[in-house]
């Protein structure tokens, strides 16, 4: 007898693709929609008078794009950048005029693209993370443990967002 086992709904369907990352051996993911790219840490030209956790700007083919210390941003030392430390590169609508805003993201290393089921997705516990609770999404599980989403609107406070938006239209 040949029997079909139905799949109780297409698990993909539901789930959305994250790309993680580590950041001080945590694992850390957002949503894939907003990578541009990712790309080998290379110069940043630093900028004065900037927040300590904004390493400064690169030249993106010829667009200033603002580069963002994840480390320090969660209180963390500054990334001494080594053989896997990457930029990732984000875009978001930071200010509500309806323009995009590349910024980079230094993070230690990049791991995987996952498929992230939303029902295998907690809220953030109130302490024990190592890093604000605000700057979390949520907590998804799998086998191998938790990896922090972050909520990438708050980790970019609106006061930082008015110092990348000026950084931006000074270069």
């Amino acid at each position: 007898m040949n029997a079909i086992n139905p799949v109780p709904g297409d698990a993909l369907e539901d789930s959305v693709q994250h790309l993680s990352f580590r950041v001080r051996q945590a694992r850390y993911a957002l949503p894939i929609e907003l990578v541009r790219e990712i790309i080998e840490y290379g110069q940043v030209t630093a900028v004065p008078m900037m927040p300590s956790f904004i390493h400064g700007v690169i030249n993106l083919r010829g667009n200033v794009v603002p580069v963002l210390d994840l480390a320090a941003r969660f209180g963390f030392e500054l990334t001494t950048p080594g053989k896997r430390t990457c930029i990732v590169i984000i875009e978001l609508e930071l200010d509500g005029n309806g323009q995009a805003q590349r910024i980079g993201l230094v993070v230690d290393a990049v791991d995987a693209v996952l498929d992230i089921d939303p029902r295998d997705v907690e809220q953030a516990p109130p302490f024990g993370t190592g890093i604000r609770t605000d700057f979390i999404a949520g907590m998804a599980r799998d086998e191998s443990g938790f990896t922090i989403i972050l909520d990438v609107r708050r980790v970019l406070s609106l006061d930082d967002i008015r110092q990348l938006s000026l950084m931006q239209q000074a270069g």
